[in-house]
């Protein structure tokens, strides 16, 4: 839950940096829970429409490309591959495979890794004739 709080609450437009795996699944997991919980409440309250449920998919979707673009990040690619989800199964399954990839190891070009944040540092960066 505290990854969702954080990609909504904090993270809610933000398209640079990068999301671990972590951050990203337990997002996608809560929200599908949320959205069948809403569309279990619209099927009660509200049996000729669906209310609840479509106002929360409008709520969640610029938070939803956020992620996904900070997560290809982690994987060092550009957020536009989302774009692939419009290609119907042909596009997903690369798409799916790129958001389950691990994350790179230390930086690219959208940022520090949080997962693996010491493996720039090397104690051999000293110039010859230097002492340790």
């Amino acid at each position: 839950m505290d990854m969702f709080i954080k990609v909504v609450r904090y993270n809610y437009t933000n398209f640079k940096g990068r999301a671990r795996r972590n951050e990203y699944w337990m997002f996608v997991l809560i929200t599908t829970v949320i959205s069948l919980g809403a569309l279990v409440i619209d099927g009660v309250l509200f049996p000729e429409q669906r209310l609840i449920s479509n106002l929360y998919s409008l709520a969640i979707v610029v938070p939803s490309i956020a992620v996904g673009a900070r997560r290809l990040h982690d994987t060092g690619k550009s957020g536009w591959w989302q774009l692939l989800y419009i290609l119907v199964i042909i596009g997903w399954i690369p798409l799916i495979i790129f958001l389950a990839k691990d994350s790179d190891i230390g930086d690219n070009e959208y940022g520090a890794s949080e997962k693996y944040p010491d493996t720039n540092d090397s104690d051999d960066d000293f110039m010859l004739g230097e002492e340790e």
